[in-house]
């Protein structure tokens, strides 16, 4: 399957709608099965490969995704991470808000962090996955979306009103982060990634509304996905389908949605883009049963997909047979 889907992702027609994600899909029974406590894979390359690793080693799932959490990036800005050592199957936090005061402190200089944080050590999980399941599964790198990232290290008060009074300052901050971003999943693909997902959550035109992802997230995705190799898939949250034209303009090879869009809109608006999605994490996949994930692969199926993703990131507590059912 790794190389039908490969054949997806470079743009060729293949006969089958596979079943993948690149979104982060480890299992409280993956994680158990290697022997790993959540909160410790996050900061040693071989323990974040091996959790990556073990969902396709007890379903099939043919892909496994690092990093595990989406704070990589904010974290190399100078943001505390919480790994949340007290919680057992609970992603991080950032613990503080607010490392930029002003969207103007961000600059080419304060941003020259390639280095710093995770970066090398989710470069290294990347090269440990491809020796250990590359040859059976496709390997993705995760990043955030750029208005994702200010999100994380900006005053958001004070950001939301230099939207409002200050709207080049913003976009300039927001071009600079796309371009660390292209460098972070540059080096990514590099170390051996397939393909980079960028997980804009916080970016999505359902949360911050069409006319502000028109005039704000859409230009710095753009740029991103320009410098970014391919392919590339643009992963978006909420109920897009007001949008779905404004996400066709992204330059995304495929656009991950999730379950509260109509996928028969998205299908007629994204002609020239692939369409992934759009399997409900919760309701469907962590509480649901074997029957009802297949009747969702189904109707996702039939509203033309082209390949089966969850929504968005696993809950880890996910059972390893709907994962199974999924395929």
């Amino acid at each position: 399957m790794r190389s039908e889907i490969l054949d997806l992702l470079s743009g060729k027609k293949i006969d089958s709608q596979p079943a993948f994600s690149g979104l982060i899909h480890v299992s409280a029974e993956g994680l158990s099965s290697e022997g790993l406590v959540f909160h410790e894979t996050h900061n040693d390359a071989n323990k974040m490969a091996k959790a990556a690793a073990s969902t396709f080693k007890l379903s099939g799932l043919p892909s496994a995704v690092v990093p595990l959490d989406l704070y990589v990036e904010a974290e190399a800005l100078g943001a505390e991470i919480n790994f949340r050592a007290d919680r057992e199957f609970e992603f991080p936090q950032v613990k503080r808000a607010g490392l930029f005061g002003s969207v103007q402190e961000i600059t080419e200089e304060t941003i020259k962090v390639l280095n710093k944080g995770r970066i090398k050590l989710v470069c290294d999980a990347i090269k440990l996955l491809k020796e250990d399941v590359g040859n059976d599964v496709v390997v993705g790198g995760m990043i955030p979306g750029p208005y994702t990232l200010l999100l994380l290290v900006a005053d958001v008060k004070n950001m939301f009103i230099e939207m409002k009074k200050e709207p080049q300052a913003v976009t300039d901050a927001l071009l600079l982060l796309s371009a660390f971003l292209a460098e972070v999943g540059t080096a990514y693909k590099n170390a051996g990634a397939d393909f980079i997902t960028i997980h804009d959550m916080g970016g999505s035109p359902a949360f911050i509304g069409p006319a502000k992802y028109e005039q704000f997230a859409l230009p710095a995705e753009k740029l991103l996905i320009e410098k970014l190799p391919k392919p590339r898939v643009l992963s978006v949250c909420g109920n897009v389908t007001k949008s779905l034209h404004l996400l066709s303009q992204t330059g995304a090879d495929a656009i991950s949605l999730d379950q509260t869009v109509d996928l028969a809109a998205a299908r007629l608006a994204l002609k020239d883009t692939l369409l992934f999605g759009n399997l409900d994490p919760v309701e469907t996949l962590s509480r649901g049963d074997s029957a009802q994930v297949a009747e969702a692969v189904i109707r996702a199926k039939e509203a033309g997909v082209d390949a089966i993703w969850p929504g968005c990131d696993l809950v880890v507590q996910t059972p390893i047979q709907n994962i199974k059912s999924m395929m």
